[in-house]
């Protein structure tokens, strides 16, 4: 019988990472530089394993292999694998500036999804900025002098970020994360990056990090200059809800619980929710379930009804 599933993070080690993931979301980190968190994966280079009720210790494969239609839901039939990828990443040193293909091209030159995504600051030090697209009028000729002559940075668009913010990051879009900012990062099932340029940095080994930038050029879309937006709420009865992100991969809203949220499935779209702040309990066939700070679960598609009591702040993310 199918129950809300939460995972075992699957951490990843990487120079830029830090220990973010354990102060501010309350994450049992395994490694110096954890960079990143992921939380809902089924993917060859991270998989999920459940770590509660009768699949405990099964991979996320495993349980859709069982019940797929059911977990999943039939808006998924579409496609030959799980559909999306849900992390944190912790920025405590800035990454790569960076660019993903889209479907078309990574499908054709790497086998994999292309990757569109959509980050919510969890938490950003004060100042905080991030790279967003090129600047307007920005060329590939211009692009390509300024790697040559190594002042990449005059070509960047660079935005100012908050706690709270949302930044939606189509495929082809050049961005960076920069330092000192936590983020909850929903995507298309793809670990797919072309960095371009990586501040000259080298590895644990003292090697340079590896550039993409022929592929980089070929997907860059250089009319890609984008803003940062903070979602409206509106207010219901027991929580406050906004949409922040949709799009034709996924859509995401945050749920903002000051009593009760009551929601329910159709068959159609699995729900997955990461919760970025506070505390609560979800209540699903009569049995209770403890949410916290950090904490990420899936309510199967099936129809159902449930409850999320408490003080809770939750992205919640389905096709």
């Amino acid at each position: 019988m199918l129950y809300p599933l939460f995972f075992q993070p699957v951490y990843k080690e990487i120079i830029w990472g830090g220990q973010n993931l354990k102060t501010i979301l309350n994450k049992e980190v395994p490694f110096e530089k954890t960079a990143e968190s992921w939380e809902v994966c089924c993917h060859k280079n991270g998989m999920s394993i459940v770590d509660n009720g009768e699949y405990k210790g099964k991979t996320l494969k495993e349980v859709i292999d069982i019940h797929k239609t059911d977990l999943l839901g039939t808006k998924t039939l579409k496609y030959d694998r799980f559909p999306i990828l849900i992390k944190y990443i912790d920025a405590n040193d800035r990454l790569s500036v960076q660019v993903h293909p889209n479907d078309e091209y990574a499908l054709k030159n790497e086998g994999d999804f292309g990757k569109t995504e959509v980050w919510y600051i969890v938490d950003a030090k004060e100042n905080a900025k991030l790279i967003f697209g090129v600047k307007e009028g920005t060329t590939k000729d211009d692009f390509k002098t300024a790697l040559k002559n190594k002042n990449l940075e005059e070509c960047l668009n660079y935005v100012n970020v908050k706690k709270g913010d949302v930044i939606f990051i189509p495929s082809g879009t050049v961005h960076a994360i920069l330092d000192g900012i936590v983020i909850a990062e929903i995507q298309q099932n793809s670990d797919t990056t072309y960095r371009v340029y990586d501040w000259n940095r080298v590895d644990k080994n003292g090697n340079p990090r590896e550039l993409h930038v022929e592929k980089a050029l070929d997907v860059i879309d250089f009319n890609m200059s984008g803003k940062v937006h903070m979602p409206n709420h509106e207010k219901a009865n027991g929580y406050s809800f906004a949409n922040i992100t949709k799009c034709q991969y996924f859509n995401v809203d945050k749920i903002v619980v000051n009593e009760i949220y009551e929601d329910s499935t159709n068959g159609e779209s699995f729900f997955i929710f990461m919760c970025i702040e506070g505390s609560g309990t979800l209540i699903y066939d009569n049995k209770e379930y403890k949410i916290t700070t950090g904490k990420t679960f899936m309510i199967p598609a099936k129809e159902n009804t449930f409850e999320i009591k408490g003080q809770v702040k939750l992205l919640k993310t389905y096709l």
